[in-house]
């Protein structure tokens, strides 16, 4: 028998406030990821034959998402999809952080798993105990996505729509359809159980690591890579205290700019950056806006973020370091 495995991380999804009416005084992660699932109404229709098979890997706010969780989940995403009789599998996961995990799991999990089975994060917006839960919905498309057959890579399933690892972000703080793909757009849609796919599903995969997942489990530290942003009246000052040194703080190894529109820099916050680079940092140039990728600009001082946004850039250039 076919397998699906669903593995729980905490977040919304499993969080529980007091009365059902309050969407935003919950606490997160207080829900097992087996008892999500049993209380999914649908779900043997769905599953199509398939089992479902549950693990708790973690339990925590996303908010709080560390990257020894980061690791586990990676290796347990690769050890069941090396199984033969598993077809895909399912990430339960907070909004807050769930497109850099989505991103880290792109890069880091074997090409050769992702092009043939789908890793599918999922999520909501409001906790366990709410009176209109959008959980259970988002459980049983992810795992109607996981057995589709053809679904690959790591994609993300919220309010019905499929985002690709690359593009997915949060754009909303509240409403239930929170997540967007920018104007690269999404990959598709699920529609009653059935996906209605819109583009081709996301087999590039230029990120991929240098290294091999047992390696970057095998590391007892991560590069420090910290992320500043360009506004009006910016200074060097940021930069400037972030190379100071901390007792018992690691040493920053690389700065992640989010600048303005096309990845535009204060002249000043320009100048701290580049007294970085010749400290030994590296710096990446990326944008704060929601749309769009940052152009490669001729006798460009610093690096671009090659179309990633602030937050997955810091995620490449800390995997690039190690």
């Amino acid at each position: 028998m076919k397998k699906i495995v669903v593995l729980g991380t905490g977040g919304t999804i499993a969080g529980t406030a007091a009365h059902a009416a309050d969407n935003i005084g919950y606490s997160a992660a207080q829900v097992g990821v087996a008892d999500l699932l049993a209380d999914v109404p649908g779900m043997a229709g769905v599953l199509k034959g398939h089992a479902l098979v549950a693990e708790q890997v973690a339990q925590v706010d996303s908010k709080d998402m560390s990257f020894a969780i980061w690791t586990a989940l990676a290796l347990r995403v690769q050890q069941h999809l090396a199984q033969h009789d598993v077809s895909g599998v399912v990430i339960t996961h907070g909004t807050d952080t769930l497109e850099e995990t989505a991103f880290f799991l792109h890069a880091v999990l074997p090409a050769a798993l992702q092009l043939h089975k789908p890793v599918v994060l999922t999520c909501a917006m409001r906790p366990a105990s709410a009176l209109s839960p959008d959980g259970p919905q988002n459980l049983l498309d992810a795992v109607a996505l996981a057995r589709t057959p053809g679904a690959c890579g790591v994609v993300a399933m919220c309010a019905g729509v499929v985002h690709g690892a690359l593009a997915v972000q949060k754009v909303h703080v509240y409403r239930t359809d929170a997540f967007g793909s920018g104007d690269a757009g999404p990959l598709g849609f699920m529609e009653e159980g059935i996906l209605r796919l819109v583009k081709a599903w996301p087999l590039t995969l230029s990120h991929q690591a240098a290294m091999s997942l047992e390696k970057i489990a095998a590391a007892t530290t991560w590069p420090r890579v910290e992320i500043v942003m360009n506004y009006a009246g910016g200074s060097a000052a940021v930069v400037d205290a972030l190379l100071q040194p901390l007792p018992g703080v690691a040493p920053l190894r690389g700065l992640v700019v989010a600048g303005t529109g096309n990845g535009t820099l204060h002249f000043d916050l320009a100048a701290a950056l580049q007294r970085a680079e010749l400290a030994g940092l590296r710096v990446l140039r990326a944008s704060r806006c929601g749309e769009g990728r940052v152009l490669p600009v001729a006798g460009s001082v610093f690096a671009d973020s090659d179309g990633l946004s602030p937050v997955k850039a810091r995620v490449a250039l800390m995997l690039a370091l190690m």
